[in-house]
């Protein structure tokens, strides 16, 4: 049984975390609701159209693409795109390098097919990595639209990449994870250091939100949105079957 009368009982790292965590969330409730609105919109079109949801995102970012991937409450129609190179189990300081470099993301987007009818959401905190600058010009040759999520105060301080350009200068649509630059929330005392990054529980906070209101707007057109069941429920086996089979011939990861 701990001890709820010791110095540390007040967690003041974690409390300064949560209270940062909460003021994170609720900006972005309050300025970025109409381009959740407009994303949600773009969402729910490309499913009634038959198109998918593609997810990028490199090192931590790739979390998103794999947070709205096979899930139970998810949307079959989206579809990660992933690269083992580009995440961090076979090497994050490689990984690290290969999303400043050119050359990798055009290719790895090919290997899915996407066409005209697709949408590609991209995550990038900073905004100007070559690898994610590079897929949203490779999407856009290839006629998707394309949703940023960045952080728009990050993005405004870091430097231009080799490209010439930043993620938001070639989206269709850019949402504002409002994280700071660095990511990290919390200053640890006097030494100039900062912990508690926001990014992830951002990003996935305005995924969902996102794909919530556009399987809504599905159900509201008549449509039976495709909505993975968790294996555990009542019937899901056959339900989940029926949706893997469906979207399989598109997805390389069911």
């Amino acid at each position: 049984m701990p001890n709820l009368n010791s110095a540390h009982a007040d967690l003041p790292g974690a409390r300064r975390y949560f209270q940062a965590v909460q003021a994170t969330l609720d900006a972005i409730v309050a300025s970025q609701l109409e381009r959740i609105d407009r994303a949600a919109a773009l969402v729910s079109e490309t499913i009634a159209a038959g198109g998918l949801v593609y997810l990028f995102g490199t090192g931590h970012s790739h979390m998103l693409a794999e947070e709205g991937h096979y899930r139970a409450g998810g949307l079959a129609a989206v579809c990660p795109i992933l690269s083992p190179a580009l995440m961090l189990h076979d090497g994050a300081v490689t990984s690290t390098a290969l999303e400043r470099t050119a050359g990798v993301s055009a290719p790895l987007l090919q290997r899915y097919q996407p066409t005209a009818q697709d949408l590609l959401f991209i995550f990038s905190n900073s905004g100007v990595n070559t690898a994610p600058v590079e897929a949203a010009q490779a999407a856009k040759a290839l006629g998707l639209t394309v949703i940023a999520v960045i952080s728009e105060a990050y993005a405004a301080q870091a430097p231009v990449g080799p490209l010439g350009c930043k993620l938001a200068d070639l989206a269709d649509l850019v949402l504002d994870n409002h994280g700071p630059p660095g990511d990290a929330l919390v200053e640890i005392a006097d030494t100039g250091l900062r912990t508690g990054p926001v990014s992830t529980i951002a990003g996935a906070f305005m995924l969902n939100a996102i794909l919530t209101e556009a399987t809504w707007r599905l159900a509201e057109q008549g449509q039976t949105p495709p909505v993975y069941i968790s294996s555990n429920m009542p019937d899901a086996i056959a339900h989940n079957a029926s949706l893997v089979e469906r979207y399989r011939p598109r997805n390389p990861h069911l």
